[in-house]
């Protein structure tokens, strides 16, 4: 099984923000992590010339999701039902939740409110030390 992780968890794995372990113990329990194009974007619009090489070294780690014609279309899709019922998200998250959603993929996220969808699989994370 793989579970995608989102930006803010790849985030703080990399800020030594007590992600690591949590991570580490999912890969012990044989769960391939993967991110997609969008948290890449997100971690190299906000690199500084240190972290690159330890960035880069922890994305190639991880199983990569593109963004297909059908994640493009999911996004777009979920991008439209929420702004019906009245709340508007951000083209990341939902572009994300396209990816998972698309591919079967379990989230990886501390951003709940971010991904309201139900049949969006949300893994809970242990809070970050």
């Amino acid at each position: 099984m793989t579970y995608l992780l989102d930006s803010s968890v790849i985030i703080d794995a990399l800020n030594e923000k007590g992600r690591r372990g949590f991570l580490a113990k999912l890969s012990e329990r044989e769960i391939l992590l993967g991110c997609c194009a969008v948290s890449v974007t997100e971690l190299y619009m906000g690199i500084r010339p240190t972290e690159e090489a330890a960035t880069q070294q922890f994305l190639r780690g991880l199983e990569f999701f593109p963004i297909t014609w059908a994640v493009a279309k999911m996004a777009g899709d979920l991008f439209r039902q929420w702004r019906q019922k009245g709340q508007t998200l951000g083209l990341a998250d939902v572009t994300i939740a396209g990816v998972a959603l698309t591919h079967g993929l379990p989230l990886v996220t501390d951003n709940v409110k971010h991904f309201p969808m139900a049949d969006l699989e949300i893994v809970p994370l242990p809070d970050a030390v």
